[in-house]
């Protein structure tokens, strides 16, 4: 018997990258999976989507009442969707700030607000937050998207503290580099995408950039009853990134 057999997950921005990778993972495990996405056709028979808006408290609201209608309740939350941002502070515009903390900060306030009365209801109950590496590490040019990543990383454990009696557990996976579709579209800007390639797989210790199935174990780890005692913790998955400085 699989440790997520009866159990409901919701991964919000799960139509693609570590998101998809993270409701495959939950369905392969066992679990019910509800995929939240502005677009969410075109997936798995084993993954159910709902369009949602984690901008919108009202939609977010009534994506959580329907996974609930349809997959009979919500166990797990994991709080995915997030943007990008390329610049500095004197390069980025006061919208495009708004833009980016709305939905990868205030985005998943709301989102937890709204699961947070069904998962009461939940045995095992657990969020996991997407955090970054950028939270705790200067990387050029993130300026906004670090500043988003610390906020997620506050908030994580302000909301482990503010649920730990309920049961709740909270915690925040912080990937480095991720492999993943958005990354790929990104290198095709450059002149020399293989090249550009070659140094971000370099800049991680293990010489290669992180996969989105690698994260999702992470989450997978974080969200499991087995890791009752497991709350208020950031887990990095980074390949060494953040504290190896191995020597050429």
């Amino acid at each position: 018997m699989s440790t997520f057999d009866g159990l409901v997950a919701v991964v919000t921005g799960g139509a693609s990258g570590i998101g998809l990778a993270t409701a495959h993972a939950f369905a392969a495990a066992g679990a019910r999976v509800a995929v939240l996405d502005l677009n969410p056709e075109g997936l798995a028979p084993s993954l159910t989507g709902i369009r949602a808006d984690v901008t919108d408290h009202d939609s977010l609201e009534a994506a959580m009442a329907e996974v609930v209608e349809r997959l009979g309740g919500l166990d797990i939350l994991v709080n995915n969707a997030g943007i990008s941002a390329i610049g500095t502070v004197e390069e980025l515009p006061d919208t495009e700030w708004t833009r980016v903390l709305d939905v990868n900060v205030t985005g998943m306030a709301r989102a937890s607000a709204a699961a947070l009365p069904h998962l009461r209801r939940s045995a095992h109950p657990a969020i996991v937050n997407l955090c970054s590496i950028g939270a705790l590490n200067g990387l050029p040019r993130r300026a906004l998207y670090n500043a988003s990543k610390g906020a997620v990383l506050a908030l994580t454990y302000a909301m482990a503290t503010d649920h730990i009696a309920e049961g709740i557990r909270v915690n925040a996976v912080s990937p480095g580099t991720v492999f993943t579709p958005f990354v790929e579209n990104f290198l095709q800007k450059f002149d020399d995408p293989e090249s550009e390639r070659a140094a971000l797989d370099a800049r991680q210790a293990t010489g290669r950039m992180v996969t989105p199935e690698e994260v999702a174990g992470a989450i997978l780890y974080l969200a499991s009853p087995d890791s009752g005692s497991t709350t208020g913790t950031a887990l990095e998955v980074d390949g060494g990134v953040t504290h190896l400085r191995v020597r050429s």
